[in-house]
């Protein structure tokens, strides 16, 4: 994923704005114009590096000059220096709680992804794991390629990527059959569609229609396991991909996978990460007027 810089970097800007607001109080008062500074953004936990792109076009779009040591995707462990930013004092704490938020929370979010994806590798399993659309407006491109650096699938970026039909769709629609046979009469050739369903029956049923992709959604590991033998023995599960969701969790993961699904997809990557924990630390005060 990849966004061309001006574009980037006018997102990272609103996000500046929208902190700033007027002016930091605390050090517009604190500190005098026209000192230079050096800093460094630290990891003090281990984990997968992410943002440090937009980290860098951030601060360079503020006028601040960046040295990088670690790139995006690496291993990094506590005490690892990500970045050296240097330049106007005043500048760089005014940016430092926006810039620590992005990189935190994309490193979050790939440290954890890739760590699933380890899980269910070192049991012996194929399974990719996906994140969903559950991001918080705004955050959908930062979050989606921190999964990806995290090793994961970004599934759907947006609503024109894939047909998705869900349960809501289906109640209009009336049925299985009736949502597929509208979306073939109107989506190109070049569009997927992938029907989410809640039992063996229908997951049968949407194989039939010759979808690309059946979601088994809210299942236990256990009627998933039945649902695919169904596929197996009516020579449907070689047609499709199966997708599982719904109340996967790190702890239950692995249930899940031994299922051999094709997909496990997780809101909970994206919906509610867990930051890693990373700081900036000014270290030199280089010049003072």
């Amino acid at each position: 994923m990849a966004l061309p810089k001006r574009l980037l970097e006018e997102k990272l800007k609103s996000f500046i704005e929208e902190d700033i607001g007027q002016g930091d109080l605390t050090t517009l008062s604190t500190v005098p114009s026209g000192v230079t500074a050096k800093a460094q953004i630290l990891a003090k936990e281990s984990g997968v590096i992410a943002g440090v792109e937009e980290a860098q076009i951030l601060l360079e779009s503020v006028d601040l000059k960046t040295k990088l040591f670690i790139k995006d995707g690496a291993k990094i462990k506590a005490g690892t220096v990500i970045m050296e930013i240097l330049g106007d004092a005043r500048t760089i704490l005014m940016v430092e709680r926006t810039l620590l938020n992005i990189v935190s929370r994309m490193s979050g979010i790939a440290s954890e992804t890739n760590k699933l994806i380890k899980k269910i590798e070192s049991a012996g399993y194929t399974t990719k794991v996906a994140s969903t659309r559950k991001t918080a407006p705004g955050l959908l491109y930062f979050d989606k390629k921190a999964v990806m650096i995290g090793g994961g699938d970004t599934h759907r970026l947006h609503l024109d990527d894939l047909i998705l039909i869900k349960d809501n769709h289906l109640k209009i629609a009336g049925s299985i059959v009736n949502a597929i046979k509208n979306a073939r009469q109107t989506a190109s050739f070049t569009k997927k569609i992938e029907v989410e369903v809640t039992t063996s029956a229908d997951a049968v049923k949407a194989s039939k229609t010759g979808v690309d992709i059946v979601m088994l959604d809210n299942m236990t590991p256990n009627q998933i396991k039945e649902t695919i033998k169904k596929l197996e023995v009516q020579k449907l599960r070689s047609k499709i991909l199966i997708e599982v969701s719904g109340g996967i969790t790190e702890e239950n993961i692995l249930d899940y996978a031994a299922a051999k699904p094709d997909i496990i997809s997780l809101g909970a990557i994206t919906a509610s990460p867990r930051s890693l924990d990373i700081s900036l630390d000014v270290v030199e005060v280089v010049l003072r007027k």
